[in-house]
């Protein structure tokens, strides 16, 4: 792995095997005596405010990132390095914590992010260098209320008519003939009464509780697409005096 094409990386999603993203390729840390690229500086977290460290042994190029060795977990969890450089207390924290040793694939003169080219002259006058930087614009998104939707019930009384049918019973006066001798002859005769109840329905109401419909409210995700603008500066570096070095 030569130091151009990991430097390559910058900017690009890491992903575990599982093709989970951990996070944004930040940096390459690579060995100051061997100029081998070794660390993967992975921004995480929230707008990329943790960076967290990762081998490069083992990492590969996908269509959908840097393909690190090692599960998305374990890489959110190992040390977190705010400077861009890793001191031996540091770099033996992390051959712990991923179970690999400081061995001779992992050079001993220390690390850090400095840019790196193979010419000879180049690498003697990098005390001489300036370092040219830019803003880059990072957007997330957040959880905030967008409003609210309530379910209320209340009581409200209305009029209701309904038909029903009632039945009464009423009298009337039947005579049948007779011709028959009455027993007693004359003592037969006297007063007597006949009273025959008559009945009637009359409407009986009474009221019951019956569930008619459950009204209830589920919510539903709408993805848009908003654009994000805003000013970001960049630094910039002119050569000015020697005619040769500007041609080179």
């Amino acid at each position: 792995m030569q130091t151009d094409q990991a430097v390559a990386w910058r900017g690009k999603n890491a992903v575990d095997a599982d093709g989970d993203k951990i996070g944004t390729v930040e940096e390459i840390f690579y060995d100051t005596q061997s100029n081998r690229p070794e660390w993967i500086g992975i921004g995480t977290g929230f707008f990329g405010t943790k960076r967290v460290l990762v081998p490069v042994e083992g990492a590969s190029v996908r269509d959908d990132g840097i393909c690190v060795a090692y599960p998305k977990n374990q890489v959110k969890d190992s040390p977190d390095i705010d400077g861009d450089e890793i001191s031996s207390e540091t770099e033996n924290e992390l051959y712990r914590y991923y179970g690999i040793s400081g061995g001779s694939s992992y050079g001993s003169g220390g690390y850090d992010t400095t840019d790196v080219v193979d010419d000879e002259t180049s690498r003697g006058t990098t005390d001489q260098a300036l370092t040219r930087s830019e803003e880059e614009l990072a957007v997330g998104t957040q959880q905030q209320e967008a409003g609210r939707v309530r379910l209320r019930k209340w009581v409200e009384t209305e009029p209701v008519a309904m038909d029903v049918q009632l039945q009464r019973e009423t009298a009337r006066v039947v005579r049948e003939p007779i011709d028959s001798p009455v027993e007693g002859g004359v003592d037969a005769f006297g007063d007597e009464e006949v009273e025959v109840s008559l009945r009637e329905e009359r409407p009986v109401v009474e009221k019951q509780v019956v569930a008619k419909e459950r009204v209830g409210i589920e919510t539903q995700t709408e993805t848009r697409n908003e654009t994000i603008r805003d000013d970001v500066r960049k630094e910039h570096v002119e050569i000015e005096g020697d005619d040769d070095l500007e041609r080179r």
